[in-house]
């Protein structure tokens, strides 16, 4: 799932390398924080957050097909 995050929003920014995930998995959940440049921030939300909540949609049935959970957090790098 992190692969698939990855290059979802890799393909959106301008700074790909400037991109960096963090995975922490459970039992049956995982938790996702993704860090980019702040430039790349709106690309990555989209208008009214459509973007990011297209990006979730796809990593939820993804995860689902795993029978797990899972969550994404965008963090603005500092």
């Amino acid at each position: 799932m992190k692969e698939l995050v990855e290059y979802l929003v890799k393909s959106l920014v301008d700074q790909p390398d400037e991109v960096f995930l963090v995975e922490h998995e459970d039992e049956d959940a995982v938790m996702l924080e993704l860090k980019i440049s702040p430039d790349d921030l709106g690309k990555v939300i989209g208008k009214n957050g459509n973007t990011i909540n297209a990006i979730r949609t796809v990593l939820q049935a993804a995860a689902s097909s795993h029978r797990k959970r899972v969550r994404l957090e965008v963090l603005g790098q500092e």
